[in-house]
């Protein structure tokens, strides 16, 4: 099920390319940018990138306007991300990230809605069958990355809805 993606209306808009002095503006426009974000990482299934990926990306560069967000200001929009729980950074640095367009949570919730809605509670699952299965291939986190994936798990182990063990394989999962 493909998704059609529509630059929202900021984005034709050269000044968007600039984040603007007034705080109340420039709190919009980073919502706008946030939103932006998350759309499009979620339509491309786009879990993780560098900050220069993201800069030649056409997310942050829109070549028909010849407009480019500079650096240090993808630099605050992700860190907006982090803030809200839907970034987190992979390296000391900040030049590489996780995108979470759903937060663990949300992703462990709706996994483990799967669960219980297929009778799987008591069952052993390899992370690969949860991901890439047969079973699982209508679901919105078939294909999900295995960083995404273990971080849903943690927070369905905190519930103690799951818990994350080692199998012949590799990691596997079960829920209770």
């Amino acid at each position: 099920m493909a998704m059609s993606f529509e630059w929202p209306w900021q984005y034709r808009f050269p000044p968007f390319f600039t984040l603007q002095p007034n705080v109340d503006t420039r709190q919009k426009q980073l919502a706008a940018w946030c939103s932006l974000v998350l759309t499009f990482c979620r339509l491309h299934k786009q879990s993780s990138m560098t900050v220069m990926e993201a800069q030649e990306s056409p997310l942050f560069n829109n070549v028909k306007l010849q407009r480019k967000l500079p650096v240090e200001s993808i630099q605050v929009v992700l860190e907006e991300l982090r803030k809200k729980g839907n970034l987190e950074w992979l390296d000391k640095n900040k030049s590489s990230f996780l995108i979470m367009w759903r937060r663990p949570e949300e992703w462990g919730k709706l996994i483990y809605q799967w669960v219980s809605k297929s009778g799987q509670n008591n069952s052993v699952f390899t992370l690969y069958e949860l991901t890439n299965g047969e079973d699982t291939e209508d679901e919105e986190f078939h294909g999900l990355d295995e960083a995404t994936l273990l971080r849903a798990l943690q927070a369905l182990q905190q519930e103690h809805k799951a818990e994350i063990i080692t199998v012949s394989d590799g990691r596997g999962v079960k829920f209770f």
